[in-house]
């Protein structure tokens, strides 16, 4: 197969989800991860969506109340990392492709006002809306932040958890997002994140395909690549649990690992 540049993908990944967060404000969306193609109007997305509960706003359950309803229904995910991350008052928590900031605002309700909730995303036109949810909401223990995954903007041994939602799988470098998240990480501090993985079934030309790539499928690890990817970064208590199908070659899954305390 032809190999996708790296370049090229995060371009083509960053397109697309600024496409969707202007149509989010627009009340247009067009979905994104397993969502609606191009040119389907956004209740069209939304029953969608809402039938078959394997991305969005939907899987939120009783968490949703801790978000305005319009950041929980702009999201874009696979599962819900607030759901498993057992967070704790005081803590710092960072989210990776922090979207339309949902998980973000729960988390910052969940570690309260001694705590911090940080999203972090590639997307002005996402980091717009992320804001205007934020301001909505009223929560002041929030924090935007403008980067890449792979490189995040934050010192070493900053942060107790890192959530993200379905985003990983977008990254042309996963090992290189582990590296990171291990280097954010205080000793002790934990993974806790929904993503896609891929089934050791999976076609070239899938793998091929850039629209499923930025349809958060075709860049999707194995469990055993995610699980070494981790390991390899100097994660433990590696945990990959899969949680429902999203593609015939593809399931979503909650991932969770920690960093080790220091000697």
């Amino acid at each position: 197969m032809t190999e996708l540049a790296d370049t090229e993908i995060r371009e083509q990944v960053r397109e697309r989800y600024a496409a969707a967060a202007t149509a989010v404000a627009a009340d247009t969306s067009t979905g994104c991860c397993g969502g609606a193609g191009d040119g389907e109007s956004g209740a069209a997305a939304a029953a969608e969506k809402g039938a078959d509960q394997t991305f969005g706003g939907g899987l939120y359950g009783d968490e949703a109340e801790s978000a305005p309803r319009a950041a929980v229904d702009a999201s874009l995910g696979c599962g819900v990392p607030t759901a498993v991350a057992d967070l704790h008052e005081g803590e710092t928590v960072l989210d990776l492709g922090s979207g339309a900031g949902a998980d973000v605002l729960i988390s910052a309700r969940r570690v309260g006002p001694t705590g911090k909730a940080i999203g972090l995303d590639m997307t002005d036109e996402m980091l717009e809306l992320a804001r205007r949810n934020a301001a909505e909401a009223g929560v002041s223990n929030i924090e935007f932040a403008k980067g890449y995954i792979e490189d995040i903007p934050l010192p070493d041994d900053s942060v107790d958890v890192v959530i993200s939602n379905c985003v990983i799988n977008l990254s042309a470098d996963k090992r290189q997002v582990m590296r990171e998240v291990a280097r954010v990480l205080r000793p002790g501090g934990r993974l806790a994140v929904s993503d896609i993985v891929a089934g050791p079934d999976m076609d070239e030309a899938t793998r091929a395909d850039m629209r499923q790539w930025t349809g958060c499928i075709a860049g999707a690890l194995t469990p055993a690549e995610f699980e070494d990817a981790l390991a390899v970064a100097g994660l433990t208590g590696i945990e990959i649990r899969e949680t429902h199908p999203v593609h015939e070659h593809a399931s979503s899954a909650i991932i969770s690992a920690r960093k080790p305390q220091a000697n």
